[in-house]
């Protein structure tokens, strides 16, 4: 049987080189990325492999990534992510990747100049995830015990994207996830 640390290498293998809709990143350097920015802030091991595994959800299954913003951008994917992940790591890192698209609405909702900072691609799924929260659903959201958590991932998530980059490799961070795995 594959440990988990074998599963996500197998994952980031088969479809770690898929651009999601139009951004220029592929789905692998979206992760190192991301995780070099949280490595850079010295953020706890486990927020960096959240970091690295936020977007896992949208290549854990077989079908095909969004070509372009014209397509429903909202896949579910925090979803995915988080069903396929609660199953091996603690809710400190399984928590952020389920509510990294809440916390982009939040950010937009509560920060006026937040959604004009965010890719085409990030706005338009922005939109397809639900927009603005509601009242209610920020006060949910802001209740939640991963609350800041999730949006340091999401802050990672937004900037994470430039194709110039130099990155560390996924092998370099194999042991804080095996390390974090329960």
């Amino acid at each position: 049987m594959k440990s988990i640390v074998e599963k996500i290498v197998a994952i980031y293998e088969r479809r770690g080189n898929e651009k999601y809709a139009d951004e220029e990143v592929t789905q692998l350097q979206h992760a190192l990325h991301c995780a070099k920015l949280a490595m850079n802030e010295q953020a706890p091991s486990e927020m960096v492999v959240a970091a690295f595994l936020h977007d896992i959800g949208h290549i854990l299954g077989h079908e095909a990534l969004p070509g372009g913003v014209n397509e429903d951008l909202h896949d579910h994917h925090e979803e995915t992510g988080y069903a396929f992940l609660s199953q091996y790591f603690p809710a400190v890192i399984a928590d952020p990747v389920r509510l990294h698209v809440a916390a982009k609405r939040w950010l937009c909702t509560t920060d006026t100049t937040y959604a004009e900072r965010l890719s085409p691609t990030s706005y338009k799924s922005f939109l397809d995830q639900g927009g603005p929260m509601s009242e209610e659903e920020r006060r949910e959201f802001e209740a939640h015990p991963n609350f800041a958590a999730a949006v340091r991932v999401r802050r990672w998530d937004d900037q994470g994207k430039n194709p110039h980059e130099v990155l560390p490799t996924m092998q370099e961070l194999l042991p804080l996830i095996d390390a974090q795995a329960a």
